[in-house]
């Protein structure tokens, strides 16, 4: 027998629609963005390497952000850092519409990275909240349902953005966050609950320094890798000193900004980090890289590239489906691995007058490890992780993911220049397949994984 407002398994599912509308803002502005990245060049005379700037501008303020909410949310909830945090997504929707130059453009992308970052850590604390409350683990179905509502978005998201377009200009990819923002702040201030005051009532220490050192070095790498010349050659050593000061400040800090103790102890977590930013790397390239080259090189418009990738997406959403019912993490990721590979291997093939079914065959054989890695790196994080600090560690697992955006972002920017021609794409395939290899092999020799499912590998790795 369930209460009212509650699953068989006993969690609560009016937390349900909250939790998905916050987990979403993220992913909604990652793949409405992907084909309005022509459109806004051609609107303010910018090269691709300059609208570059947009997706990293967002994943870069994420990466910074996902951690210090995580933290704040394990402290006073999810409620306080969810509310504030959806309305600055709404505020970013302004900005970007009425953006008069692509530097406010970028600075709207900002504003939305740091808006979206408690959306997830909170969806994740939730979920850890409710098995507390119920003495059940949480139902599988509730994590599957997260990892699913994502790639939900990322389906819809090019086709919408490429509509948005056609009816509105790019300007509209902006102001959807305006009404989705809206809708979260009301289900979340009405749904979410109010959380006690932290048992200490001593001031929390953000880590401003720290913080610094690890933009400062993302910012500088970021620059290097977008140009890597004999001229920029600085840049890559003041990223070595930037991280070299993050580390020995986090080591000897009491509230570090990322605790690399905890890290250097949990192996079997930080071997999921690790995965996360192979795995993007080669997934955003496909979202942002393959589909600048559909629209540059292979001629389609912003609503046809959308919708060229839209298999992509879709099997995502199957294969998470059907891979949800088991909780093993091991063989989804083998999979992924191998599929990442084989989508790497078609691009090389691509020319520009490549035919209409190979776009396809590209875009699902491309949409498997979009599933499977989504739903295995999630799972993998709500097991290894200390429960106490799932909402930071959840964070933590969305800062690798954007780490990675930022790494594929940069490889674009360096690769294709002006415009996203067929050279450039075959270059980017061909450094993806070492990423992918590499991603394969870790996976396969990581022992762990054969237990991260059956409890918490929050203590030292023992392998």
């Amino acid at each position: 027998m369930t209460t009212r407002g509650s699953t068989r398994d006993g969690f609560d599912r009016k937390l349900l629609a909250p939790l998905i509308s916050g987990a979403v803002l993220n992913p909604v502005n990652s793949t409405v963005i992907a084909v309005a990245l022509v459109p806004i060049g051609v609107a303010f005379g910018q090269p691709a390497s300059a609208t570059a700037w947009l997706i990293s501008a967002l994943y870069l303020a994420t990466a910074v952000g996902q951690p210090v909410a995580g933290r704040l949310i394990d402290r006073y909830g999810p409620r306080r850092l969810f509310l504030p945090a959806t309305a600055l997504v709404g505020v970013a929707g302004v900005l970007g519409t009425f953006a008069p130059n692509l530097v406010v453009l970028i600075v709207a992308r900002v504003v939305l990275g740091f808006g979206t970052c408690a959306g997830y850590p909170a969806a994740m604390r939730l979920i850890r909240d409710e098995s507390d409350r119920t003495g059940r683990d949480s139902p599988a179905f509730v994590l599957t349902l997260l990892a699913i509502s994502t790639q939900t978005i990322a389906v819809i998201g090019p086709a919408l953005g490429g509509l948005l377009i056609a009816v509105g200009g790019w300007q509209a990819t902006f102001a959807l966050n305006i009404p989705i923002a809206v809708a979260a702040f009301v289900l979340g201030a009405r749904r979410f609950p109010k959380a006690a005051k932290p048992a200490s009532a001593a001031s929390f220490d953000l880590d401003v320094p720290g913080m610094t050192l690890f933009a400062g070095g993302l910012v500088t790498l970021l620059l290097f890798l977008m140009h890597p010349q004999a001229g920029t050659w600085y840049l890559a050593v003041i990223a070595a000193a930037a991280a070299a000061g993050f580390a020995a400040r986090e080591l000897t800090h009491a509230h570090p900004f990322i605790d690399l103790r905890l890290l250097g102890r949990n192996g079997p977590l930080l071997r999921t980090y690790g995965r996360a930013l192979l795995a993007y790397v080669v997934s955003y390239s496909f979202i942002y890289g393959y589909t600048q080259w559909l629209e540059h090189s292979r001629g389609l418009s912003a609503a046809e590239a959308g919708l060229a990738t839209l298999p992509l997406f879709a099997t995502g959403i199957v294969v998470s489906l059907v891979s949800g019912r088991r909780e093993a993490v091991r063989g989804k990721l083998v999979v992924a691995a191998i599929g990442q590979l084989a989508g790497c291997a078609l691009l090389l093939t691509l020319d520009s007058s490549a035919a209409i079914w190979l776009l396809v065959v590209i875009a699902v054989v491309t949409g498997v490890p979009q599933g499977l890695n989504s739903l295995a790196l999630q799972n993998s994080v709500y097991r290894q992780a200390n429960p106490a600090d799932i909402a930071a560690s959840a964070g933590l697992l969305r800062t690798f993911g954007y780490l990675g955006a930022i790494v594929s972002s940069a490889l674009q920017g360096a690769l294709f220049g002006p415009a996203a021609d067929t050279g450039g794409l075959h270059h980017l395939a061909l450094l993806l397949l070492g990423i992918g290899a590499i991603f394969l092999i870790v996976t396969v020799f990581d022992r762990s994984l054969n237990r991260s499912t059956t409890r918490n590998e929050n203590d030292e790795d023992h392998d």
